[in-house]
């Protein structure tokens, strides 16, 4: 490859796959009946692929038994768990779009994110960390206590039924391991898949919105099976493997990357703990002779500094996404941890979610220094601002088109055009430098987005939460530099004339609303903001006052 112009195309030589998630596993069942699928240490379970997809049959056929048809929104809400896997596949083998939500959302974003998509069911776990899920819907819809058998919320006007994870009952819900009791068949379930069709939607990733409020992206069992797959085949995965699984489920880094590379390959999830811990991580890898590991670079740099107490001689592969990647850390993760082959994958949930990925003949330079090239039946573009073409080595914003394209924003075309224009190629946002390889680097964001510890947030959101509150008369979010997190939030308020809160005030008016890591680490009370001469807000002067300030603070 010599290219001219920074315009790529991914290999072809293998077809995708044409087929829904429900019947990959199926045959993946056939194929590897005794194999095993899913592994998750912290609670006990471990079954082989013959057992996963008879547990995956049963909760399907429940599902469909309350009422939940191809096309219904199921949203799931909670930790990685086993619940987590199976319903996954199940409502992928009725048609049900699972519907992602964070398990660090707060009242606020769930009601926002249940309402937008209308979900007629809801999955969730009792608690986990500072989340007491029941009591946060309980609160969000009181109807509960009445205990009938279909919800009628007057905040949930959608939401039928809630279905709690775990053998403890909750008044109102109906219980996750009791619709694990049905007995069915592979022939039940073929007959409930029948009408569906691999181009139909089947996830609902929330993402957060430049323009404020989150955007739902939908993607197709073609989205998602095949970009899984692809994933998989870079790390050259065969049933013989054992992907360790850190990452969370209910992002695409987890449930895609991680399950669905799985089981299109027909190798073992294994999930160590409900959340991230690296202690534990480290010994499932170290006890389950784990051959792969996902993470983020904070993640890695974590497991590190404990990686010399553990053997991690198994490791050979993974997936390091999510942030750049620093060198030392890749030198380490390479030579202390064993991954001779981990790869760098860049993307976003749009595009389902990976559109650049190095392979494993890559050299250390290029796995650090880019993002790789385009994968497999994708064909990528770096524009200029008019949209044309820019030369190889010159900077424009990086577009795709191809398989993983998403369906567009559910309900919401006026932001899906924004996204994806008319010749169907998605706008990133982001802006690189293609050579003339096909290597794309990443070096900076038309979005006015922030990276902390590889989840992105968008400032406008945070702002339109902080408005809220009666004190404030104005906020600008930014990122800042934090060389443990990438980036920390930093917000700059003024108040209005009546307005009497101090920043310790306005972190706890964020507290049990938004999401942990949404919450501004650092704020500013000011009188004004740097503008320019027509009053355009001036957030990088914002950003380097801020990181003056915090310098001289630790010098001092």
């Amino acid at each position: 490859m010599n290219l001219q112009y920074s315009h790529a195309v991914g290999e072809s030589d293998r077809p995708l796959l044409n087929i829904t998630i429900g019947e990959q596993l199926e045959k993946s069942a056939e194929l590897h009946p005794d194999n095993p699928a899913l592994i998750v240490e912290h609670q006990k379970i471990e079954w082989n692929y013959r057992q996963l997809n008879d547990k995956v049959n049963s909760l399907a056929l429940s599902l469909n038994k309350l009422g939940i048809q191809a096309g219904d929104r199921v949203a799931i809400w909670g930790p990685n768990s086993y619940e987590w896997v199976l319903t996954q596949f199940a409502t992928a083998k009725i048609g049900a779009i699972l519907v992602c939500i964070n398990p660090a959302y707060r009242l606020y974003e769930l009601e926002y994110a249940l309402n937008k998509a209308s979900c007629k069911a809801m999955v969730l776990a009792g608690e986990f960390k500072s989340s007491n899920y029941v009591a946060m819907i309980s609160e969000l819809a009181p109807e509960l206590s009445k205990g009938q058998d279909s919800l009628g919320s007057a905040k949930l006007p959608h939401l039928k039924y809630v279905i709690r994870m775990g053998k403890q009952e909750t008044t109102g819900m109906k219980n996750f391991d009791e619709l694990l009791q049905v007995s069915t068949s592979n022939d039940d379930v073929r007959e409930l898949s029948s009408g569906l069709s691999p181009s139909d939607a089947i996830n609902i990733q929330f993402t957060s919105g430049t323009t404020g409020s989150p955007k739902g992206a939908t993607l197709s069992h073609i989205n998602i099976l095949n970009n899984g797959h692809f994933v998989g085949a870079s790390m050259e995965l065969t049933p013989d493997d054992k992907l360790c699984i850190p990452v969370p489920l209910y992002h695409c880094f987890g449930m895609v990357m991680g399950n669905l590379a799985c089981v299109s390959h027909g190798a073992t999830m294994v999930y160590p703990n409900d959340g991230f811990d690296p202690k534990a991580t480290l010994e499932t890898v170290a006890r389950r002779k784990c051959t792969a590991l996902h993470g983020v670079p904070t993640m890695f740099i974590a497991e590190l500094e404990e990686a010399d107490q553990y053997d991690l001689s198994s490791l050979r592969t993974g997936i390091m996404a999510g942030a750049p990647c620093p060198e030392e850390v890749m030198k380490k993760v390479m030579d202390k941890m064993h991954m001779k082959h981990v790869l760098i994958a860049y993307g976003q949930t749009e595009l389902s979610p990976v559109n650049h990925i190095t392979s494993r003949d890559d050299s250390l330079t290029r796995r650090i220094s880019t993002v790789g090239k385009p994968g497999p039946h994708l064909e990528v573009k770096i524009v200029d601002e008019n949209g044309k073409t820019v030369p190889v080595g010159e900077k424009g914003e990086i577009c795709t088109q191809g398989y993983s394209v998403m369906n567009g924003y559910w309900d919401d075309p006026e932001r899906t055009a924004e996204t994806i224009d008319q010749e169907g190629w998605l706008h990133s946002g982001d802006i690189g430098v293609m050579d003339s390889s096909g290597y794309v680097k990443i070096v900076g964001r038309i979005k006015d987005m922030i990276i902390r510890g590889g989840e992105n947030i968008y400032p406008r959101e945070i702002e339109e939460f902080l408005i809220t509150n009666s004190n404030i008369e104005d906020v600008h979010v930014f990122g800042i530099p934090d060389e443990v997190m990438g980036e920390e939030v930093c917000a700059w308020v003024k108040l209005n004339d009546e307005g009497s809160c101090t920043e310790d005030d306005i972190i706890n008016f964020c507290r049990g609303q938004i999401t942990h890591f949404k919450i501004p680490t650092y704020i500013s009370l000011v009188s004004e903001f740097p503008m320019t001469v027509t009053g355009k807000v001036q957030k990088f002067k914002m950003r380097e006052i801020m990181v003056e300030k915090l310098g001289e603070k630790t010098a001092g």
